[in-house]
């Protein structure tokens, strides 16, 4: 068993980093609820071969990985419930019968939402805290959203680490705690060597960490340590959002989180509030990170407002013992 966290005794902020916890999350989820009410009539699906069994589907929100061959389809997030008649149109030229498992690397509507239709057939996957999160969803811009029908809810959840024996390789789900949110989940597909991480890697762009729904700022980044440390160097990734990737830019990731908010860091301990910092912004070489979904403004503002909610930190033992785990699943295959 790893040295992960009771979800149920992790601290919570209180007072005035309550507060900070509150409206950080209200500020950085708008796009996200705009995006589930916006009209999807014009998004198409596109598939990009990766390698090996497997391929990614992009159209809008969380990039979906698909495991294609004789046992049949599996796939990792299913993006938004409207675009679910178009994502099965995508699968069905890749396979037949539709999934036969979908693995959710964590709760947001953008990866869950279509799970009560592609999920109709299958088995769905997740971490602990994905289940207990759908069925009892945290308010967001002072509002909680409605408890997922249960349909949409994974029947086969795990604590730290599940192994599927699927399309001919061991594909390996590993829980990497406190980074994105409490429930991240990143998939190894082992001979194909091939890795989805989920939202715990935005290709070159700034990410979202869900400090609401338990994600940590040094969390997040101990968690990407981790995953250099084991992902061998010819593998390709599949990030939560963005274009297919290798370590190359998970490295250039890792650099980014590391030194931006060595900035903020520095910033906080010379008295400037949030809003300063934010004010203040970045060198130009981070100008291009700041151009997606999270801007400079508010990933200088999480970093700030994170550091004060939680100064140390989760355990980086947590994170070291799901790199481990994680390495020794691609160890095991042969696949190092």
């Amino acid at each position: 068993m790893r040295p992960v966290a009771n979800p149920a005794l992790v601290r919570r902020p209180s007072g005035r980093l309550a507060g900070l916890a509150a409206a950080l999350a209200a500020a950085l989820l708008a796009p996200l609820a705009a995006a589930q009410q916006q009209d999807f009539s014009a998004v198409q699906i596109t598939t990009t071969p990766v390698a090996g069994t497997v391929s990614m589907l992009q159209g809008q929100g969380g990039n979906i990985g698909v495991s294609a061959g004789e046992d049949g389809l599996l796939i990792i997030d299913t993006q938004f419930e409207p675009l679910a008649e178009k994502i099965r149109a995508a699968l069905d030229k890749l396979g037949t019968g539709g999934p036969r498992f979908v693995i959710n690397t964590h709760w947001h509507g953008d990866h869950t939402g279509g799970n009560a239709v592609l999920g109709k057939q299958a088995s769905i996957v997740a971490q602990d805290n994905v289940r207990t999160r759908l069925m009892n969803p945290v308010e967001v811009l002072g509002r909680k959203p409605d408890p997922a029908p249960a349909a949409a809810l994974p029947r086969i959840t795990f604590a730290d680490s599940v192994t599927l024996h699927w399309n001919g390789e061991d594909v390996a789900v590993i829980h990497f705690p406190h980074g994105h949110t409490d429930g991240d989940s990143v998939v190894a597909f082992t001979r194909s060597k091939v890795i989805h991480l989920g939202d715990q890697f935005f290709t070159g762009r700034f990410p979202f960490i869900d400090t609401g729904s338990g994600g940590d700022v040094q969390g997040y980044t101990r968690n990407i340590a981790a995953l250099l440390a084991a992902i061998p160097a010819d593998w390709k990734i599949i990030p939560g959002h963005g274009p297919l990737a290798g370590r190359a830019e998970l490295q250039a990731f890792h650099d980014m989180l590391v030194k931006t908010t060595g900035i903020v860091r520095e910033r906080l301990a010379s008295g400037q509030t949030p809003e300063q910092i934010a004010a203040a912004g970045l060198p130009e070489e981070w100008a291009e990170w700041g151009s997606g979904f999270i801007k400079t403004d508010r990933w200088l503002t999480l970093l700030a407002q994170g550091l004060q909610a939680s100064p140390d930190g989760p355990d980086p033992a947590a994170s070291e013992a799901a790199g481990k785990e994680l390495a020794a699943a691609i160890a095991a295959s042969g696949a190092r």
